[in-house]
């Protein structure tokens, strides 16, 4: 008995030294996700949105906190927090009226939007996520820059230069494919002009070599009967001293 309570007393001590180096199992990471900037208008709307990862299942315990530091500023301030199922907008800056929870934890979403933007909304939000036991990550930032609203008449006057400025584009396409069409088609015509004129040129020539041909032959025979005229006389000729020289005896 004393043997056996030994070495399980020896396991048991090996078990805990065991525990003591390695030391407690490594808690889950939570990964949090939002746009790198965001831009608006003054008098508009924006949505920050905020997505989130973890290894665990969304737990009733999930905690959704954003906080806001304002442009120039060193201080950061929390501006709205979500905890065991309800949103809260904290009271503490100009957000209050102008905020709206749009997320859906489930969904591993924690967006928000920011309505009736002004210049005072210029700086960075932080999205920050908990989902016990997955505790350990790091927050996300998004800075939002507010602009100027574009004026209505404003904003006619660009659409207006830019449908312009299409409409001369697409004219000047047209005429350089007009012109394009027309030369082509000027020297389709010019090329078959071109060839009924060789084509013409080859039957003269045909022609004439014909007639070449035929009046060959009759040049011939009128060469052929000019000489043979020719001899006749010439024989008659040299015959008629000799007829003279008979009627003289």
């Amino acid at each position: 008995m004393s043997q056996g309570a030994g070495g399980s007393r020896s396991r048991l001590l090996l078990l805990a030294g065991l525990l003591l180096v390695l030391g407690p199992s490594p808690t889950s990471s939570i990964h949090v996700y939002t746009q790198r900037e965001v831009y608006g208008t003054v008098g508009s709307h924006v949505t920050l949105s905020c997505s989130f990862w973890s290894s665990e299942w969304i737990s009733e315990d999930i905690s959704i906190t954003w906080h806001f530091q304002a442009e120039g500023s060193r201080d950061s301030i929390s501006i709205f927090h979500y905890a065991k199922g309800q949103p809260y907008i904290d009271d503490v800056g100009s957000f209050k009226e102008r905020m709206e929870w749009v997320g859906n934890p489930r969904r591993k979403d924690g967006s928000i939007v920011i309505h009736n933007l002004d210049y005072t909304d210029n700086g960075t939000f932080t999205c920050d996520v908990k989902n016990p036991p997955d505790i350990v990550g790091k927050s996300s930032q998004v800075t939002l820059y507010v602009l100027e609203k574009v004026p209505t008449r404003y904003g006619v006057v660009l659409g207006s230069v830019i449908a312009g400025a299409l409409l001369l584009v697409a004219v000047v396409v047209a005429l350089v494919y007009l012109i394009r069409y027309c030369w082509l088609r000027r020297q389709v015509a010019l090329q078959r002009r071109l060839s009924a004129m060789e084509k013409g040129k080859l039957q003269r020539s045909a022609k004439d070599a014909s007639k070449r041909s035929r009046q060959a032959p009759v040049l011939y025979a009128m060469l052929d009967h000019s000489r043979g005229t020719k001899a006749v006389s010439e024989k008659k000729t040299k015959g008629a001293p000799g007829d003279s020289r008979k009627d003289k005896k």
